[in-house]
Parts: structure tokens; sequence; C-alpha cells
């Protein structure tokens, strides 16, 4: 454990599992409660609404930060995700220096396996992401299973950006009957409304400002489908980025919030969710939005 000064404020930081759990058990007492933020690191303003809500409805918060290897299938994007850890660990002090962080290496998550376990998440993980992320979601299972195992959070926290990943989240807990609450939390985003993510710091000033074109397709098909079939709004957005030489249309999905089984008409008493993944010199951005 390391205990960080910054402005005359400490704040706990762990980088193995066992000393993480001896702290967490010293100050645990029997109706306190545990929120839990897992993160990549690279933190912005969504991370940390997340940690803001945790340290209000908590005694105790924990927050990770850790870039998984086993939930990305492309190697260049791991390899050049950000780590920017001395950053972040200024962001959490100045939000509160009570946040408990572990930053643990790949070695203490993984006890020199980084393998992925198999799930079953009764076909969430084969849509959208799971179609175009081959394994992606046994790895995002696996991390946050472990996670979960380590920090035994009361509530966990979770940005609905990645709604695919927090429906994911919630079947795995459910499965494996964890006794923790996943709490799904709403999208912030830029001034120009792009969905905040630690992947905009790749972008240049100009893609990140061109980048509004993601909400705003997703607010136009939301208006479109109060008249439209989901296939037709489907195919304006498709025609919508056919010509954009700076955007290229990974998929746009709209479907069953509970599901995620893609919508061909629409059911009353149905939640709709609109889903879409573009690339923009090799980054790639993801974005959703209820459509009801």
């Amino acid at each position: 454990m390391f205990a960080f000064n910054f402005n005359n404020t400490i704040m706990h930081i762990f980088y193995g599992k066992a000393a993480l759990r001896d702290y967490l058990k010293s100050i645990k007492t029997s109706d306190s409660t545990i929120g839990f933020v897992p993160t990549m690191g690279a933190l912005h303003e969504g991370h940390l609404a997340l940690m803001q809500k945790s340290l209000l409805e908590n005694e105790n918060t924990v927050v990770s930060i850790f870039v998984n290897p086993t939930q990305f299938n492309n190697p260049e994007d791991l390899a050049k995700y950000p780590r920017t850890l001395e950053e972040d660990v200024k962001k959490l002090t100045a939000l509160s220096p009570k946040i408990i962080l572990y930053a643990p290496t790949v070695e203490d998550i993984y006890d020199g396996q980084p393998l992925s376990q198999s799930f079953d998440f009764d076909g969430l993980e084969n849509q959208m992401e799971g179609e175009f992320r081959p394994g992606h979601f046994n790895g995002v299972g696996t991390i946050v299973k472990r996670l979960f195992e380590i920090v035994e959070p009361t509530n966990a926290y979770f940005g609905e950006k990645d709604f695919q990943q927090l429906q994911i989240v919630k079947k795995m807990v459910a499965k494996a009957n964890l006794k923790v609450n996943v709490i799904g939390c709403p999208i912030y985003r830029e001034s120009n409304h792009l969905a905040m993510s630690s992947r905009n710091e790749r972008l240049s000033a100009h893609e990140r400002e061109e980048a509004a074109i993601i909400y705003k397709t997703l607010t136009i098909a939301k208006e479109k489908f109060k008249t439209e079939s989901p296939e037709s709004v489907t195919e304006w957005v498709k025609k919508a980025f056919e010509n954009n030489t700076l955007f290229t249309l990974e998929y746009f999905v709209i479907a069953d919030e509970e599901t995620l089984l893609p919508s061909v008409i629409k059911e009353p008493n149905k939640k709709y969710r609109a889903f879409i993944a573009v690339f923009v010199n090799n980054i790639r951005l993801i974005d959703t939005i209820s459509l009801n």
C-alpha cells in the first residue's frame, strides 16, 4: 500500500489484491457499504461522476484502474490505450482523498495466466460489440468477476455508454449469484455531445469536433423512430455515413433493451435503444440512446 499526499490530503493506493483485501477488512463495519467504480484509467468527467455518486451513496468507495488485456481483440488498440496513472491519481485526490484506489498489475489480477473465462450470457454477448469484437465479453466478464471477488462491493457503478456491457455485467452477477447491486448511470457528454470516453484523448482537435455527428445521428434516428420502422431508420443512418470521408460506420442497430436482439418491428410495451459504432482514423467510438 502507498499513501499519496497532494495538497495535504491523503489517498490510499494499492497495487496488490492481498493488501487491498486486508485494508477493506480492517475498515469494514456491520452496516458499512462499499461502492466500486471499475475503470481502465485515463479518467474523464464521466468516470468522476460515477465516483461522486458512489461517494454520496456509500461509506467507502473503491476505484480500480486496470487496462484489461483479455477484453481487447485488437492488439494495436490495447497498445495504444492511454495510460495516465499519475494524472488519474491527481484527479481522484482532487475529487476526494477518501477514495481507495486499486491499480493492479496483470500479474496481480491473473496470477501469470491472463486468460478469459468462458461465460454464457444468454445470447447478450453475440450482438453488436460481441459480433465485431470476438471474445470481448468473456474478457469483460472475467475481469469484472475477479474485481468483484477482490473488492466485495455493495454497489458497483457503470456508465450507460457501454449499455451492452452493463447488461452483460448484470447477467453475470445474476448467474453467479454475486451479492452486488449493479447500477447504471447516465452518459456524460462533451460540449458537442460526443460521449465521454478515454479514447477521445486520441482524437485530433478536428476529429473531436466533427465527432458531434455521432450523437446528432442518434437524435435524428430517435425522432425518425417515432413514425418509421427500425429498418427504415437503419437504412437512413447507413446512407448518412456513406459519403462521409472522416467517419466509417461499423454498425447501427435498433434493439430490444432487455434481450439486445435487433428489432424488425415495433411492439407495444417494449423498450428500444439505438446503438452505434464508428471509426475515425482507426479510433473506435461507440454511443447509444434510448428510443422510448
